[in-house]
């Protein structure tokens, strides 16, 4: 995969917002979503800060990009999440007509932009972006065994 200089920074950017995950005791999950040149979203996992099994870093991204272009339609933009999102977030992503998705480090037990189901790849949904898997994919994923290993 070519990732352009955007892409990549746009990554590190969800890196920080997963970073910033670890201060609440949350799993290091962090996304940002871009459009044109600027980030429009930002989300970090907030499980336990919220006590909310559905605040996904994604998802909290997507909300704020939405209500950052006054639409919850959020086309013309990119979302880049550090983990490969859940169905719930890939639900989410279908839902919002995001055209692109780029994650880092898939997700063998989760992943539902290809690795366990394909929710964002569904032929009968009426809206299927564009899955990139793999930018940074070894520095995302060493956040999360950093932060489980010392959990045990």
């Amino acid at each position: 995969m070519n990732w352009t200089q955007f892409d990549e920074q746009m990554m590190r950017e969800a890196i920080a917002e997963a970073n910033a995950a670890t201060a609440h005791q949350d799993v290091p999950i962090g996304a940002v979503v871009a459009l044109a040149g600027e980030i429009i979203g930002r989300g970090r996992n907030e499980r336990e800060l919220l006590q909310d099994p559905t605040a996904h870093a994604e998802l909290i991204a997507l909300r704020q990009a939405a209500e950052s272009i006054g639409t919850w339609r959020v086309l013309d933009a990119t979302l880049y999440v550090t983990l490969e999102p859940c169905s719930m977030c890939a639900g989410g992503i279908v839902l919002s007509r995001i055209p692109r998705v780029v994650y880092g480090a898939a997700d063998p037990k989760a992943g539902a932009c290809g690795s366990v189901l394909d929710v964002t790849g569904e032929p009968r949904f009426n809206h299927r972006p564009i899955v990139e898997g793999g930018l940074l994919a070894e520095e995302c994923g060493e956040l999360l065994r950093q932060f489980f290993v010392a959990r045990r």
